[in-house]
């Protein structure tokens, strides 16, 4: 059997998405619309259950369940967001001041 030779694993380092991607990365800012997004001008309806606030629409098969982190969500959620937003066509809905 022959032994496999490499960088031992003590000694690898490991990185996430996250620290690849630049900060000029036009993702950043999409990210950070979507971190911004008022879910209710889209339609959403939420329920605060302790520090997690859950958005759901009748229309919409997933919930969407954020819990902030030092008043950003967590990657996942955003990614989760931008998902539905994409797959489902939503738009924002202007409030009518009639």
């Amino acid at each position: 059997m022959n032994h496999v030779t490499g960088i031992p694993r003590l000694q690898m380092q490991l990185s996430s998405l996250e620290d690849s991607i630049d900060q000029e990365n036009p993702v950043r800012f999409i990210d950070a619309f979507v971190e911004q997004l008022d879910l209710v001008k889209l339609g959403f309806e939420v329920r605060i259950k302790g520090s997690h606030y859950i958005y759901y629409k009748e229309s919409i098969q997933e919930i969407i369940n954020i819990q902030e982190i030092g008043g950003h969500s967590k990657a996942y959620q955003v990614k989760q967001i931008r998902e539905i937003i994409i797959n489902y066509k939503l738009e924002i809905q202007e409030d009518d001041e009639s």
